[in-house]
């Protein structure tokens, strides 16, 4: 192995050397604690150390790093205190994620890392997310994220690189190719000769490097990095390796050629390196049982430093309340008494519009709405008036999107991404169930991400285009779901998402964007998330709806005529307000919940069953419920309009009634 050492001194090139030596005893405590039942798991980087430390050591020390789980020499590079990370790897209080999650699934902003989820392809994106809140605020920072050969084979890795081509973001992809994802040998995952071949594909340049080699890693990475902060553009760097161990200890090895072990036990990085550092006598034998010794010493004081520490003794207080980043809310009112009727849409585009003023680290982010306004028109005119950085058209790629707007969000911004309908959000669910929605409960980090969703059927838009999925999010701690069902909430609601800290899905149905219509007030203002509105009062029964059921709901008691009902508007679906629903339950006796989505798996079984565990007593009829039916939402008016629930519920309401 050559090692070209020209313009890095001797103090650089031993510093690189305990970078590399620092890792590689760890891993090897970490195989014997694995064995004593200490640990439980560990995903080794034994001979692929060179990459991790040669990358984290061409950086500044306040450019982002995303790391995968072979790369403990980036937290090591980035002088994490090793009692905190082995009270990571423990599942201790003192751990970066408080025990809620496992080895290196964690992130640090005091050391500009962000980690890493088990999907891995992921966190390109979101590398890109944080290359673009450098780029628009002029940093001159370079993001570096990590993929393995495997990786490469998920579409985040096309969304992620895409992206960051088509906006000339400054992020250094690194694939990790140790020839293997888990078992799969490379040649079962692509048929090009080397991935840095798919880099022409993007348009973006692409080196080969040697992985083992810390010297050419460490040049390469430096010479980008320095060239890109100038210069803002992604690269694409693949570092050939080899996995000496098992994908994780238990899997073996037992599917690789034994000769792979032989050939790359010759390309050691660290043996080699320290061969080459002795032999040009740049440091003694001496000098490295020196460094070994007071390595060993400072990794076996901090390993019995975190195993004395106390096990976890669960809060449940502390559990539900880390789910969420606070949010100190305070409605705010209006400042004037100006007003002007507005139709629903055109509420929407007037919060965004006052959001983009109030707020200048936000962005906007979606498909086609730039100079075309978006699918409904809703941002129609805002590149005029904040221009194409803030008001950004995106490639299709929702998952890279909602990836990006966790970046930004990281980096201090704040973004709004339009789902063109609420249907595509598939395709981004990833992002928002593992990554946007655990991330705080993780590691503390909040996300500032709204994401609108154009919703529900009645327009013979058919089964891609008229889903009601809010159901799907419901079920996701982490997340806040949003559902105004007028143009008073849905403006005040909107700016309330935006300022609140934490992910929210915000969901608009497409009926409502152009048949409603009311006098709202001009300037800006907030309404509570998480509170119901109590549209109409009465004795009777309660109904308890949301979005266009609202609606459904006002025009059944308009036609029954003589009936005495609390007509309850949830607004918020996730959390939902229990107190006005068990207060309205216990005085009436009666209720209904009424929802477009499908009645298998609606949240109107959810508020039915804490109905019946907190007011059972307090009920004359059993609960009743309805929705939509359990098919795709069928594309033929007819059948349309026997898919939705309205007929259904006016029935229903009748038999409560009359029970």
């Amino acid at each position: 192995m050559k090692f070209n050492t020209q313009d890095i001194s001797t103090e650089k090139l031993i510093e690189l050397y305990r970078s590399l030596l620092l890792p590689r005893l760890i891993e090897e405590k970490m195989l014997n604690l694995l064995r004593q039942g200490k640990i439980s798991k560990w995903f080794s980087g034994i001979g692929q150390e060179a990459i991790s430390v040669g990358a984290v050591s061409a950086l500044y020390p306040d450019e982002f790093v995303l790391p995968l789980i072979r790369n403990l020499g980036i937290f090591t590079g980035r002088n994490i205190p090793l009692q905190k990370l082995f009270s990571q790897f423990q599942g201790k209080k003192n751990g970066f994620t408080k025990g809620r999650d496992r080895s290196f699934h964690f992130g640090s902003l005091e050391h500009y890392i962000v980690g890493m989820i088990s999907h891995l392809g992921p966190q390109l994106a979101v590398a890109d997310g944080i290359a673009l809140f450098s780029k628009l605020k002029n940093e001159r920072k370079v993001t570096i994220v990590f993929s393995g050969d495997g990786g490469t084979s998920e579409g985040d890795f096309h969304e992620g690189l895409n992206l960051a081509a088509v906006w000339d973001l400054p992020v250094i992809f690194i694939v990790e190719n140790n020839g293997y994802g888990l078992s799969t040998p490379s040649q079962d995952q692509f048929r090009c000769k080397f991935i840095a071949d798919k880099g022409i594909g993007y348009g973006m340049e692409s080196v080969i490097v040697d992985g083992n080699n810390v010297v050419e890693v460490y040049s390469t990475i430096k010479k980008y990095a320095e060239e890109i902060r100038q210069k803002p553009r992604p690269i694409l760097i693949e570092a050939l390796t080899f996995r000496m161990r098992g994908h994780e200890e238990a899997s073996g090895t037992k599917y690789v050629p034994k000769h792979l072990f032989e050939e790359w036990k010759q390309k050691d990085p660290i043996q080699n390196f320290e061969q080459f550092l002795l032999l040009e006598k740049l440091i003694s034998q001496v000098e490295i049982e020196k460094i070994r010794n007071e390595i060993s010493d400072q990794i076996n004081t901090a390993w019995d430093s975190a195993e004395d520490e106390e096990s976890i003794t669960p809060s449940l207080d502390e559990e539900l309340s880390d789910v969420y980043k606070s949010n100190k809310f305070s409605i705010t009112y209006p400042n004037s008494d100006s007003k002007s009727e507005k139709r629903f849409i055109n509420a929407i585009s007037d919060a965004l519009s006052s959001a983009m003023k109030k707020f200048p680290e936000l962005i906007l982010m979606g498909q086609d709405i730039a100079e075309y306004g978006g699918a409904f028109k809703v941002t129609d005119g805002f590149v005029k008036v904040f221009g194409k950085e803030r008001v950004r058209n995106t490639p299709l790629c929702e998952s890279a999107i909602i990836g990006a707007a966790m970046g930004f969000s990281i980096k201090g911004g704040k973004a709004v991404v339009e789902m063109q309908f609420a249907d595509f959000v598939s395709s981004g669910f990833n992002q928002i169930v593992n990554n946007l929605a655990k991330l705080h409960y993780r590691w503390g980090q909040n996300a500032d991400v709204v994401v609108r969703m154009p919703t529900g059927a009645g327009v013979g838009a058919g089964p891609f285009h008229s889903q009601s999925n809010e159901a799907w999010f419901t079920h996701t701690p982490g997340l806040k779901i949003v559902y105004p069902s007028n143009p008073f909430d849905v403006k005040g609601l909107l700016l309330a998402a935006i300022e609140d800290p934490n992910p929210v899905m915000f969901f608009e149905h497409k009926v409502l964007y152009r048949s409603m219509s009311d006098t709202i007030p001009d300037d800006y203002y907030t309404q509570e998330i998480g509170k119901a509105r109590l549209v109409h009062e009465g004795n009777d029964i309660s109904i308890i709806t949301y979005g266009m059921g609202v609606h459904w709901a006002e025009e059944a008691i308009r036609k029954i005529g003589n009936i005495s009902a609390d007509l309850i508007d949830l607004r918020t679906l996730l959390p939902w307000d229990k107190e006005t629903v068990f207060n309205s339950v216990k005085k009436t006796g009666k209720c209904i919940i009424l929802h477009e989505d499908c009645l298998t798996g609606g949240l109107g079984g959810d508020i039915s069953a804490s109905i019946n565990e907190n007011c059972f007593e307090f009920l004359d009829a059993p609960i009743f419920r309805e929705g939509s039916l359990d098919t795709p939402v069928p594309f033929s008016i007819e059948l349309e309009h026997q898919f939705l629930p309205k007929e259904r519920f006016f029935k229903k309401l009748v038999k409560l009634i009359e029970y």
